[in-house]
């Protein structure tokens, strides 16, 4: 059984997918947009202008999957009541992804030394997903 965070970005999926692609090094799996459906779109659901819009993509990020869409392309992305943490192997890789996140985004908690980590720290990036960045001891 797996769990994996599904992510809608309000009309601004391919965008987020460039940003982590360049940022984090995220590699995409697989894409398809809505006039890639292999059944045509129900026009109540799908509006016109939405064609070339995100309708599922799935992309890695070290050992981990993630899945995205636009979802109701609004360009409002809303991302309340969790985290996605990124585990790293030391100090240095944290300041480069900490920084990556945070280029156009907002630091919540500067990355600093706690007793469960050398380095922790949250930030929300450019579309609103906060990430906990963390150096595993």
């Amino acid at each position: 059984m797996n769990v994996e965070p599904y992510l809608f970005f309000d009309g601004r999926c391919e965008e987020a997918l460039d940003f982590y692609r360049e940022k984090l090094g995220a590699e995409i799996s697989m894409m398809m947009r809505y006039s890639e459906s292999p059944e045509p779109c129900d026009p109540n659901m799908v509006p016109p202008g939405w064609e070339n819009k995100v309708m599922h993509a799935t992309f890695r990020i070290g050992n981990s999957n993630v899945m995205a869409a636009d979802g109701k392309c609004e360009g409002q992305p809303k991302f309340d009541g969790f985290s996605l943490s990124l585990t790293v192997p030391d100090t240095k890789t944290a300041d480069r992804m900490f920084a990556a996140l945070a280029d156009g985004g907002e630091v919540q908690m500067p990355l600093t030394k706690t007793f469960f980590s050398p380095s922790f720290g949250i930030v929300a990036d450019r579309f609103g997903v906060s990430w906990m960045v963390y150096v595993k001891q």
